[in-house]
């Protein structure tokens, strides 16, 4: 069975939804709770696939305010290397695009939180996974700081006109979503209830903010699910090229 590795850099924000999808869709999943002291790997040896999920952590912390994520950054930057496919969400979006050259910084508009739409770029049309999307899919956006700088080379795929880098690839198989397609009512609500701050932003209240999100949950399971299931087969294609190598060698 293919091996996916996922790395949660905060309880906060476990898989969820999307841990579902890609279990039904064949993955194994290793997860790694960072936040509660679970240690990651050294490195992608013996793993087919990575996925990084997101927190309240900044992406512009430093080492020492944020420890537990430069392992995060050290996995990233090898998917990036080798190609390895990967999902990475929110914070781990961030993360990988800095690790991939580009750069971060707190939001200049401010957080974004709650139900939403991005629009598809030409390019996506070509994606594997995102070409079967709709062109406007709902997401769910719960992030303060903003990917402002692309690393070079990378293709954008989602943008919204509030914070254009919404979804983007590196080389064929590395992905960065800055908005969320995993959370389910419950931890929709425990993100609004404590985070203060976003939800002022939102000009919303938390009730309102929850029902809105409690009203796309079918759309997102509709579009989101069958993604998942696309991003799976890279990663079993890979599990795939990886046992003909060890057969041939």
């Amino acid at each position: 069975m293919a091996r996916l590795l996922v790395v949660v850099p905060s309880d906060t924000d476990p898989p969820t939804r999307l841990g579902e999808w890609l279990t039904d869709a064949g993955l194994e999943l290793d997860e790694r709770w960072v936040s509660t002291g679970e240690p990651l790997p050294a490195d992608l040896t013996g793993v087919d696939g990575l996925l990084v999920l997101g927190g309240p952590q900044s992406s512009t912390d430093a080492e020492e305010v944020a420890p537990e994520l430069v392992g995060v950054r050290h996995l990233l930057g090898q998917a990036v290397a080798a190609d390895v496919p990967t999902l990475a969400v929110c914070l781990g979006a961030q993360l990988l695009a800095q690790v991939g050259g580009g750069s971060t910084r707190v939001g200049e508009d401010g957080p974004e939180v709650g139900a939403t739409l991005v629009a598809k770029r030409d390019a996506a049309d070509a994606d594997p996974l995102f070409g079967p999307l709709p062109l406007s899919p709902d997401v769910l956006e719960w992030h303060h700081d903003e990917i402002d700088r692309l690393p070079p080379g990378a293709t954008l795929l989602a943008s919204n006109p509030r914070y254009p880098n919404q979804a983007y690839r590196i080389g064929e198989h590395v992905y960065g979503l800055q908005f969320h397609i995993e959370p389910d009512e419950p931890l929709i609500r425990q993100w609004a209830e404590t985070d203060p701050v976003g939800v002022a932003a939102s000009g919303l209240d938390v009730d309102t903010i929850c029902a809105r999100a409690a009203a796309v949950q079918p759309d997102l399971a509709e579009v989101w699910g069958p993604f998942a299931g696309r991003f799976a087969d890279l990663v079993r294609a890979r599990a795939g090229r990886r046992s003909d190598a060890t057969r041939g060698a």
